[in-house]
């Protein structure tokens, strides 16, 4: 079983579709301004959202893993997109910064490396 595609909540289609575009989303499919799938820069997986009236509190944080957490928050920050958090080292061996993109979702910029598998307290 692999992880194939992630959809969230939007609430403002074209608002939704810019901010993953500055994220370096490629958008490839777009259907009556209700549903929109994007290629990530990397991997295989696809993300899509889809318009809703509104995106409930507290779902789920997509991450995305990165090779230079500080490097790509300049970027995204040079291109608009602000962060909620800074780039900062957390305590279970991970970079971090947090963002929020137009409909409230959660997202995070990291960098685990192996430590994202293969913590020192992984169960064997």
């Amino acid at each position: 079983m692999r992880l194939n595609q992630i959809t969230v909540g939007a609430t403002d289609f074209d608002e939704s579709i810019a901010f993953y575009a500055k994220l370096g989303f490629r958008l490839i499919v777009s259907a009556d301004r209700r549903y929109a799938r994007f290629e990530l820069p990397d991997g295989e997986a696809t993300f899509s959202i889809h318009v809703q009236d509104a995106v409930p509190a507290g779902g789920p944080v997509i991450y995305l893993e990165v090779d230079d957490v500080d490097d790509t928050v300049r970027h995204l920050r040079s291109n608009g997109i602000v962060f909620d958090t800074a780039p900062a080292n957390q305590s279970w061996r991970w970079r971090e910064a947090r963002l929020t993109d137009p409909a409230g979702n959660s997202l995070c910029i990291f960098k685990a490396g192996a430590n994202r598998r293969y913590p020192p307290w992984r169960i064997s």
